[in-house]
């Protein structure tokens, strides 16, 4: 991923974590800094951007992932704890098994 597409990712995700204010914040102030000073000429090749990339890369992979993670544990994790156990296997899109009647099933 080019370094401009890694940059409006990390930028999206701050927006997302912070709302509508999220260009006055000191965040968004440091990575557009930092993308400034790693930023070099097409003629140049310098191992310092590339490192500054892969790690600019990783931070939004880590940015997403979090909230993606936040997002699951919101849906899947509920703070009832009177969920019931077919509640709970219809919630991640199972079902139980019905127990078939006749001899043999009694307990």
């Amino acid at each position: 991923m080019a370094a401009l597409g890694v940059c409006r990712g990390i930028l999206k995700e701050i927006r997302i974590a912070k709302g509508s204010g999220y260009k006055h914040t000191l965040i968004y102030k440091y990575v557009l800094e930092q993308f400034r000073r790693n930023q070099v000429t097409g003629a140049q090749l310098c191992r310092a951007q590339a490192e500054a990339l892969h790690a600019a890369q990783s931070y939004l992979c880590l940015l997403s992932s979090t909230r993606l993670h936040l997002h699951l544990h919101l849906r899947y994790h509920s703070h009832r704890a009177d969920v019931r156990i077919d509640q709970a296997a219809g919630l991640v899109g199972l079902r139980l098994p019905k127990q078939p009647g006749g001899k043999g099933w009694e307990t």
